[in-house]
């Protein structure tokens, strides 16, 4: 599983990292940073924090 994030679409509303804290997660400058590739055991929560997303920013490939 990959994840992509929009930049241009995030504004860290973090509703990520509520669902899915093992793979989002907002930095020290209040920057989203993500596991590209996170393990299988982690795809239902990144599934439903990409349904999740208000601006849709999240992508599974």
């Amino acid at each position: 599983m990959q994840v992509r994030v929009d930049r241009a679409a995030c504004r860290v509303l973090a509703q990520c990292v509520f669902t899915a804290p093992d793979v989002f997660e907002i930095d020290g400058d209040d920057a989203l940073v993500y596991l590209a590739e996170p393990p299988e055991e982690f795809r239902d929560d990144v599934e439903q924090a990409a349904r999740a997303c208000p601006l849709q920013a999240i992508s599974l490939e």
